[in-house]
């Protein structure tokens, strides 16, 4: 009972110091909670059968990031627990001395864990479960569904996972306490307050030249991921830019934990000025003790920067790109004329072809519609059909001119010898009359070409910068525009047009048609009218036609298919990157705000010396103030310089979803930081602020 009584008032006693380690605690709990309770919020939307697929993928990744997540926040309550133990530690070398055996000690110990962690495990829940109602509604409108069922949903699994997880958690934190406990000697918990760590003093030319050489490596790295980055030849090749960076940000943090006070010892006035000379040589000290945690900061704020943009982008560009590039209800293909054709390897498709599909192959979209099922033809309207055409002459290789054999050898990997696909002026433009996007016209020797996948417009412009002609049947045609023009013809929930021929009319006279499409609208004016007619359009397949087809079978693009699947993906992509995100910054920002709650602890009898000198209060507060903001600034603004590269390179892995709202991620990215990363900082500076203050207690 006096154990118990014990722990308890020393919990009470020392909430400041528990400050952080509660915050971080609870606000660990709550996330954890939150981001596993998606799966009974899910259950109440009134969405699709293909939404649920997706909503049931999700899920299972957000339990296997639970698993990483759960590590993190293991080593986060260690470290802070690390932070707690030095903390106290000339209290524990008085209840020795008192007479209390290490064994009692650590019962304490195994008492304040079991009180902070069921505090923190009930606030931290509590917390969850009214915030994870308002991510429901993130949640229905993320996923775009009806929230007429919407009750106030309580997940008894998230609650019984989060109680797992942390209950792990905390039976670590009780073994380390332990173990930290009965290593302890009497006399060095007595005299910790009088002990600093060793500094050994760098060579600063050595230093210097680290330096230098760190940042041309680095430099290297960012030109690798950007400028550099096609002429990678394989994906495991990324791996070098990457290692690069990781070694070079820790060899660069140590290089200024050795430069860092004589580049401002250099500077007399700004050095002497107030406490400044003070302020430089405290976090000189901080920046040569903690170049591990500090390189480790960086990466991990690296990171949060560019998950967080990534993946409030992609939803952003998806919900964009969905409004211009899906305009119509339906998009039917079929490839024709499969007779005339030959697969890559040669082989004519006519080998493959049943009587089925040689009768078939010659007619158009809307005549095997109607061999299907002849009513589905009231069910459309706007109706607009058009071929795509391709020439043996024409090929990848054959734009690009001049320019073929320099791009041939950077990018290897392509396939030059596709061939083009070709579309009538006249029939491109009624498409883009429909769907509300520009139209063309062209002399009787010109072509465009319509291109938005990045990756392939910028090889493309090559050929056209150079007025590269091509050849179809016998006659040559000029680029009228020495760029890609935007357009497209096929809807998609990205940009994937990797290149588009338009050209005259007469210019595909004696071609082969590749493709017959059909764009249409459903009949009816409400969702559910549309569904009916998408479910009519589907069952096109299972009529016994289709099925006796097996080369000339029609594909299907619906708005509503194209809808479900992109608002799915970017729900997804968003969860689970503000989860991994802001678990990422919480961590970050609680191991900086432990480490200099940690150093004003021990600093505390500077900032006496300096009150005993007469320094005013006001002064001291600024100059605390001071090195607690440049050290939460360090690793952020080298976090942010690693960010403007790495997200470049995020550009152009995710080039097809495009960046038309990356301004607008970045700007909703920098409020996180703002809110969670400015919060650490702020209770930081209050805690040290009340710490540096207080009167020693033994």
């Amino acid at each position: 009972m006096m154990l118990f009584k014990l722990a308890f008032q020393n919990i009470k006693k020392s909430f400041k110091d528990y400050a952080i380690y509660f915050f971080t605690l609870i606000l660990g709990v709550a996330i954890f909670y939150i981001f596993n309770s998606l799966e009974s919020q899910t259950v109440l939307l009134n969405v699709s059968s293909r939404t649920k697929e997706i909503i049931l993928l999700m899920m299972n990744m957000l339990s296997g990031v639970s698993v990483f997540v759960a590590f993190v926040l293991g080593f986060l309550i260690i470290y802070a627990s690390r932070f707690l133990m030095k903390r106290r530690n000339k209290e524990f070398g008085i209840y020795l001395t008192l007479g209390m055996s290490k064994g009692s000690i650590s019962k304490v110990l195994f008492l304040e864990t079991i009180f902070i962690g069921l505090i923190s495990l009930i606030v931290g829940l509590l917390g969850g479960i009214f915030l994870s109602q308002a991510m429901s509604v993130f949640v229905a409108n993320s996923f775009e569904a009806d929230m007429t069922n919407f009750t106030f949903v309580f997940s008894h699994s998230a609650m019984i996972k989060t109680m797992i997880y942390f209950g792990i958690m905390y039976l670590c934190v009780m073994i380390f306490n332990t173990i930290s406990v009965s290593k302890c000697k009497l006399i060095d918990l007595l005299q910790s307050s009088r002990k600093s760590e060793t500094i050994k003093l760098k060579n600063p030319l050595v230093c210097l030249l680290v330096f230098l050489v760190s940042a041309c490596g680095l430099g290297y790295a960012y030109y690798m991921v950007t400028i550099g980055i096609d002429q990678l030849q394989d994906a495991s090749q990324i791996f070098i830019p990457i290692g690069l960076g990781i070694v070079t940000t820790f060899l660069i943090i140590w290089s200024l934990s050795g430069i860092f006070l004589r580049v401002f010892l250099s500077f007399k006035k700004f050095y002497y000025h107030r406490l400044n000379s003070f302020t430089m040589r405290q976090i000189s000290s901080k920046i040569n003790t903690t170049v591990v945690s500090m390189g480790v900061i960086t990466l991990m704020l690296f990171l949060t920067i560019c998950i967080l943009s990534s993946a409030l982008s992609i939803k952003n560009s998806m919900t964009f790109n969905l409004k211009t590039m899906v305009p119509a209800d339906v998009l039917i293909k079929k490839r024709v004329n499969l007779e005339q054709k030959f697969t890559v390897t040669g082989t004519p498709y006519s080998t493959f072809l049943n009587e089925a599909d040689r009768l078939d192959t010659t007619l158009s979209v809307w005549e095997t519609i109607g061999k299907s099922d002849e009513s589905i033809y009231e069910y459309l309207t706007d109706v607009i059909s058009f071929d795509t055409y391709e020439d043996s002459h024409l090929t990848f290789k054959e734009t690009l001119g001049n320019a073929y054999d320099r791009l041939q050898t950077t990018y290897s990997y392509l396939d030059f010898d596709e061939k083009e696909e070709i579309i009538r002026i006249s029939d491109y433009n009624k498409l883009a009359q429909f769907y509300g996007i520009s139209t063309y016209e062209l002399e009787d020797d010109e072509y465009i070409i319509l291109a938005d996948f990045d990756g392939l417009v910028s090889l493309r412009n090559e050929g056209l910068r150079e007025n590269t002609p091509i050849r179809i049947q016998d006659r040559v045609y000029y680029p009228k525009y020495d760029t890609c023009q935007s357009g497209f013809i096929y809807m998609a929930q990205s940009h994937v047009n990797g290149g588009l021929f338009i050209v005259p009319d007469d210019a595909v006279i004696g071609t082969v048609k590749n493709n017959n499409v059909l764009v249409a609208n459903y009949v009816g004016n409400t969702k559910k009218e549309k569904e009916n007619v998408e479910n009519k359009i589907n069952s096109l397949s299972q009529t016994n036609y289709m099925k006796a087809l097996e080369q000339s079978k029609l594909s299907f693009s619906s708005k509503i298919s194209i809808y479900e699947s992109s608002v799915g993906l970017s729900a997804m992509v968003t969860f689970i990157g503000l989860y991994l995100g802001i678990i990422f910054l919480i961590s970050s920002a609680a191991i900086l705000a432990l480490k200099e709650l940690s150093e004003s602890a021990d600093n505390k009898e500077r900032f006496q010396m300096l009150r005993k000198i007469g320094t005013d209060e006001k002064m001291i507060d600024q100059a605390l103030f001071r090195q607690i903001a440049l050290f939460f600034l360090f690793p952020l603004i080298f976090a942010l310089i690693h960010s403007i590269f790495g997200i470049q390179f995020c550009n152009y892995i995710l080039e097809t979803f495009g960046n038309e709202k990356l301004l607008q991620s970045i700007l909703m990215t920098t409020l996180f930081i703002v809110f969670i990363y400015g919060g650490y900082f702020w209770i930081t500076y209050w805690c040290s602020k009340n710490m540096i203050k207080e009167k020693t207690r033994y």
